[in-house]
């Protein structure tokens, strides 16, 4: 007998007289210090996980197996890890190995925030860093992505905390986990302006800049990308829509890699300068493309009205 659960999770069953053991949902939650793992924890705990802080590496396997055994009661678990732990750091991936030979539908969240964002978080609640030692909190904050580098890479999804408060991180916590069924892709599509740096968590990255900047059309300057007047403005220049094609048609492409490699999370930064015209009308129509494609899609505009 074959079934899910509404996490995804796959059921084995066993001999005749023993009950079936539905294998739980798991995510991993790990990232900065300070960029916001207990919100993103107690958002996974309001909508129904079981949550477990600061648990050592090499239990997962076994907190794991005991939620297999719960009979449904346990169907999707959530494991806070963090340089708390960090002498059994070394165990994660010898656990994530024998996670996924036992089957395990397995995600690895990192929460990341730029280095300015973690010192005034600190300095607000006058905690130490945890790895500054006798040292200043950037030195703890460049030992611990030193340490956490190689997981960060390994992510299935990187959120970077920097610019939200509470609310939006909770936002984006309910657009990723909240659904009773896990798509085979989820997209966000970022506008942002390079004036105000790149995205951290930025997969791919697209320049607008190649257009003309409605900024310098006096009459569309107060507006926005989301207004019907610039959008036209931006998609009437020469290349707008031959970009946006070429860009739909390799991220269709992308997207289809990243399902065959299990990656279930994309995130694709359009800029332009202020991020406020440009990059909102192609993020906009992009977003339109990868719906059309099948894939689930959340815009945000991270710039806007930053002016």
């Amino acid at each position: 007998m074959n079934a899910n659960d509404g996490g995804g999770a796959q059921v084995t069953t066993g001999g005749a007289g023993e009950a079936a053991e539905a294998i739980p949902e798991l995510v991993i939650i790990s990232g900065m210090s300070g960029a916001g793992r207990s919100h993103a924890a107690k958002c996974l705990e309001d909508l129904g996980w079981f949550v477990v802080d600061n648990l050592p590496p090499a239990l997962i396997p076994t907190m794991v197996d005991l939620g297999a055994r719960s009979q449904g009661n346990v169907a999707r678990i959530a494991v806070v890890v963090d340089v708390r732990g960090r002498r059994f750091f070394d165990n994660l991936r010898e656990s994530l190995a024998d996670l996924d030979s036992k089957g395990v539908k397995r995600r690895v969240l990192f929460l990341e925030a730029s280095d300015d964002t973690l010192v005034r978080r600190f300095e607000s609640v006058r905690r130490p860093h945890p790895l500054q030692g006798d040292g200043r909190i950037v030195d703890g904050i460049a030992k611990e992505r030193e340490l956490l580098s190689e997981l960060r890479g390994d992510a299935d999804l990187v959120i970077d905390t920097s610019s939200l408060n509470v609310h939006e991180l909770r936002a984006k916590m309910d657009a990723q986990f909240a659904g009773e069924e896990e798509p085979e892709l989820r997209a966000t599509v970022m506008s942002f302006g390079f004036k105000y740096g790149l995205p951290v968590d930025a997969d791919l990255v697209a320049d607008c800049r190649f257009l003309p900047n409605p900024h310098w059309v006096p009459e569309l300057r107060p507006y926005t990308g989301l207004n019907d007047e610039v959008a036209t403005y931006v998609f009437n220049q020469p290349g707008a829509k031959e970009f946006l094609d070429r860009y739909a048609e390799l991220l269709h492409i992308v997207n289809a890699g990243y399902r065959r490699e299990g990656k279930r999370y994309v995130t694709i930064a359009v800029g332009c300068t202020g991020g406020k015209h440009r990059s909102v009308a192609m993020s906009e129509r992009l977003a339109a493309r990868l719906s059309a494609d099948g894939v689930e899609t959340v815009v945000v505009h991270r710039d806007m009205g930053r002016e």
